[in-house]
């Protein structure tokens, strides 16, 4: 379009330097001041948009009236053409948060506001100037005419900032010698103030505005060696001093079990259509417009993922997302949840040449992840799952107290998908949000927030060397009995010999009565210093099968 306008892109671009060339001729009185807008000040910008000011907003203007918003964008009746012949070109150090603002007030983003924003180089505004200035010359004509004009002469040295060599062989895990450190920080522009043996003074660049603390410079003292030089041996302290939060560490936990189980994790970010109403809180000033409200379920999201792969004919999902979602209330603020959930779908497990049509994951598997996930975050608790009807399929309580569910999750696929399960699980709710009355979670139940999450204490026990003695136990359950109450009562009678209890056959049919099924069990006992008796192990059996059937109403399977 303009010779002029590439060569100050050239400088934005190849030096970071944001500039600006006015039509001299459109300037009143050949002026221009840098000052605050006027009270109902307008200004159309170089995109054609006319735009209202505000008067905290910097502006350049001429003796009369705004022609560009300082660090964003440039005006329309001052912007050069094939006609201009006389260019005043201006080059400048905005302040970044003043940039800032005024770019989001106008939502105007802008090669310049980017790199305002992020401050610019205040030591180099002359040098670059120079060079753009000779750059039009050359690929325009004319010539320069008078000396630069320096408002403001150059911007203060940053302030020097203290570097301790103990701490950087602290940080870092190795000794660099105090010459060294000087050496390699000199070589990138900084200057060495002072220097003592315990303590170093040094002055960042006019370019480098982020190197504020003794850290950033023990960054650039390790870049500029090498990362790959340091030491990777661990050592005998950690880099703070805080420990993690509980449900930092209960997430993590959960995420690294759930990989372990062939789950892929999922980073989402938190925003959804919607409903609007009461059921979603929309955001401000949403990243799109068609999601603008904060979710309430992670399940949400994950079936979003999960269309978006069936529409690619990708029918095998396996997905997990450790995140918040946000519940509306009374409050003015929605309530913030830390959430586990996971949606499978599709073959369990991969295709194999032993097993090439695997089979399809279905509600028990559901059920299984559920468990997984809350035996590891709240291993120190009691885990149940309530059977619930029609898509809801169980509730999960922890310490009687609902925190979850597993339902079938409805989706938009085609008709050779499998059925999906989804599974979710609330950690806790956030202390800085609030919290709704009388100390209620999302779930309805009085917690605390990150109740039950404290990782049990791990103990370590040598492999028996004892031989074991197994029985199977086949059953006459009813219907409305949970296989998981039999287990329950079949652990606390068979007592600390009990080794393992596992539910390995379910059957209905001949010899069964209605309304019942009949279900077989593996008991593994074991005694750790001695081979156990026989008349031990039926004692046992016998008093085991007489609580059944005292507490639960069960009795052995006959035939």
């Amino acid at each position: 379009i303009s010779n002029v306008v590439d060569a100050t892109n050239y400088m934005l671009h190849g030096f970071g330097q944001p500039m600006h060339a006015f039509d001299l001729g459109k300037l009143a009185e050949s002026t221009i001041v840098v000052r605050r807008a006027r009270a109902g000040e307008r200004i159309t910008t170089l995109d054609g948009v006319a735009r209202a000011l505000t008067a905290d907003m910097t502006v350049i203007a001429d003796a009369e009236r705004a022609m560009a918003v300082a660090g964003v964008m440039g005006g329309q009746d001052s912007e050069v053409t094939e006609a201009t012949t006389d260019i005043l070109l201006e080059v400048a150090a905005f302040e970044p948060r003043r940039v800032r603002q005024s770019r989001r007030a106008l939502s105007l983003n802008t090669d310049a506001s980017y790199r305002f924003e992020r401050g610019v180089d205040g030591g180099a505004t002359a040098r670059t100037l120079e060079i753009a200035a000779g750059l039009i010359v050359q690929v325009a004509g004319g010539r320069i005419d008078g000396a630069p004009i320096d408002v403001g002469g150059d911007p203060a040295p940053f302030a020097p900032v203290s570097l301790r060599p103990a701490r950087v062989e602290r940080v870092l895990g190795a000794p660099v010698a105090v010459a060294e450190i000087a050496r390699r920080l000199t070589s990138v522009g900084f200057a060495i103030v002072s220097q003592a043996r315990d303590s170093m003074q040094i002055r960042p660049p006019s370019w480098r505005r982020d190197v504020t603390q003794e850290v950033d410079l023990i960054e650039e003292v390790a870049r500029l060696g090498g990362f790959d030089t340091l030491p990777d041996d661990l050592r005998p302290w950690r880099l703070g001093t805080v420990p993690d939060h509980p449900v930092h560490l209960a997430g993590q936990r959960v995420s690294n079990a759930l990989v372990a189980a062939g789950l892929a994790e999922v980073k989402a970010m938190p925003f959804v259509k919607g409903a609007g109403g009461v059921t979603h809180s929309r955001v401000d000033n949403p990243l799109g417009e068609d999601e603008p409200y904060l979710r309430t379920t992670l399940l949400d999201t994950l079936a979003r993922r999960a269309e978006y792969n069936l529409n690619r004919s990708q029918g095998n999902v396996r997905l997990f997302e450790v995140g918040s979602a946000f519940v509306p209330g009374t409050e003015p603020l929605p309530r913030e949840e830390i959430r586990v959930a996971a949606l499978v779908m599709g073959a369990r497990r991969p295709a194999h040449f032993t097993d090439p049509k695997p089979p399809a994951y279905d509600m028990w598997d559901a059920k299984a992840i559920a468990e997984l996930i809350a035996k590891t975050a709240f291993s120190s608790s009691d885990i149940e799952l309530i059977v619930k009807s029609d898509d809801a399929l169980w509730e999960l309580r922890v310490d009687s107290r609902p925190r979850g569910f597993v339902r079938r999750v409805a989706l938009d696929a085609p008709i050779w998908a499998s059925p999906c399960y989804g599974i979710e699980v609330m950690l806790a709710v956030m202390p800085s949000a609030p919290i709704a009355p009388a100390g209620r979670n999302a779930w309805g139940s009085a917690t605390t927030a990150d109740a039950g999450l404290t990782q049990a204490q791990s103990k370590f026990k040598p492999l028996p060397v004892t031989p074991v003695a197994e029985f199977d136990v086949a059953l006459i359950v009813p219907d409305t009995t949970a296989a998981a109450q039999v287990e329950a009562v079949i652990r606390t009678a068979g007592g600390e010999l009990l080794e393992s209890v596992v539910l390995f056959d379910e059957f209905r049919g001949h010899g069964i009565p209605d309304g019942t099924r009949s279900l077989a069990w593996r008991l593994t006992f074991r005694h750790p210093e001695r081979t156990l008796r026989d008349k031990e192990v039926e004692g046992r059996r016998a008093q085991l099968l007489k609580t059944l059937e005292s507490e639960l109403g069960v009795r052995p399977r006959s035939s």
